[in-house]
């Protein structure tokens, strides 16, 4: 039987609970499965919003062989325009373990562009995994997004970060490095050196706000409207997109409002990355979202920093693809890494982009806007 994609419904989630029993089976890991319940828990879709999320299922005689979903939310383009786009996320098929539904991750991915023929994926681990390849043969237009990150606690870093203790030779080295102390006083040093090339801005306050709905609504109004124009494309990251994004439920996330004579010059969404195997025992943080008015860019970057060092994490991370914020988190003591973070853009996404090399630079994407929400910052 040919095999249909459709709206996931909830008479759907007894074949998907099956469809993830048959993934756990075959690949032992908990997290790759496709979601339990038909109605998204994040930005489910209502009368009123303009970014929410769909679900979609592909069906075979009544068996589920796979699914994706779709969060369909505003944009400003670098022609100053404002446009719906799709971000295809989560796609998951019986294909990975069973050969004979090999087909079912490229019938998912053309029912998306049919959907949404502005559509753009944004994540994906590395050009090593299926999607990004498929992407690539496709066509799409892509780069990586630079990744960058902070050490605060240099002995932690060096006794758990698992690329650095891929041997015996590194991981003796490493140790002596830890115990010895040479590790804190190279890291110090250099985040010294950093903290004296820092732009020197005017004070300002690095504000904990609850909700981004109360009193500052209309000042990062107006934050949005002035900043947007340093950004080629960009989600709207207006008041009202704030308040649906990051909602007072979302307790795993820090917000913060960067004010001056008591206006936004920015803000910034802070949290704590969910458990990796890479990262060890570390805690770790990450810089989920910002904004900021030109030239306030190193002050939300260096507010958000001092939020996360309170906290205790011992590592933070951050993924940003415009240039200017790159260079405010190198001042501020960040070294950049190598990214598996990759932005590809479908064809008709494409051509609104064009020239693709002059509009990257000044590109706003974060962990936001793709794999980083809701739990995976």
């Amino acid at each position: 039987m040919a095999i249909v994609i459709q709206p996931y419904r909830p008479e759907h989630e007894p074949a998907v609970a099956e469809f993830n029993q048959r993934l756990r089976r075959a690949l032992d890991d908990e997290n790759l499965v496709f979601y339990r319940w038909a109605q998204p828990r994040w930005l489910p879709r209502t009368a009123e919003s303009r970014i929410y999320n769909e679900f979609f299922v592909a069906v075979d005689g009544g068996i589920v062989r796979g699914g994706y979903a779709l969060k369909t939310q505003v944009f400003f383009f670098p022609d100053g325009q404002i446009r719906s786009i799709g971000y295809y996320h989560h796609p998951l098929s019986e294909g990975i373990v069973n050969k004979a539904h090999a087909m079912v991750g490229a019938l998912l991915l053309r029912d998306a562009i049919q959907r949404a023929p502005l559509l753009y994926c944004l994540g994906m681990g590395g050009y090593d995994r299926p999607l990004p390849q498929m992407l690539v043969r496709l066509g799409w237009t892509n780069s990586l997004v630079p990744f960058f990150f902070r050490v605060v606690n240099p002995s932690r870093f060096l006794k758990n970060m698992q690329t650095l203790r891929s041997s015996p030779t590194r991981k003796f080295l490493t140790d002596l490095a830890a115990h010895s102390g040479a590790g804190w006083a190279g890291s110090k040093l250099l985040q010294g050196y950093r903290a004296l090339r820092a732009p020197r801005s005017i004070d300002s306050r690095c504000c904990e706000v609850a909700s981004f709905e109360a009193g500052d609504a209309e000042s990062l109004q107006s934050l949005w409207e002035q900043a947007r124009q340093a950004c080629s494309f960009t989600a709207v990251r207006d008041a009202e997109a704030l308040r649906v994004l990051y909602p007072p439920a979302e307790t795993r996330l820090t917000r913060l409002v960067m004010k001056r004579n008591g206006a936004a010059i920015g803000w910034a969404v802070v949290g704590e990355r969910r458990k990796d195997l890479k990262y060890g025992n570390m805690r770790v943080g990450s810089v989920v979202d910002c904004f900021a008015l030109p030239g306030e860019l190193f002050s939300v970057v260096r507010g958000a920093t001092e939020i996360l060092e309170r906290q205790g994490f011992d590592l933070i991370l951050s993924n940003q693809s415009h240039e200017a914020w790159g260079e405010a988190f190198k001042a501020a003591g960040y070294l950049p890494g190598p990214s598996n973070f990759i932005f590809a853009a479908s064809k008709k996404l494409a051509e609104l982009l064009a020239p693709f090399e002059e509009v990257r630079p000044r590109m706003h994407l974060t962990r936001a806007d793709g794999d980083g929400l809701p739990g995976n910052f």
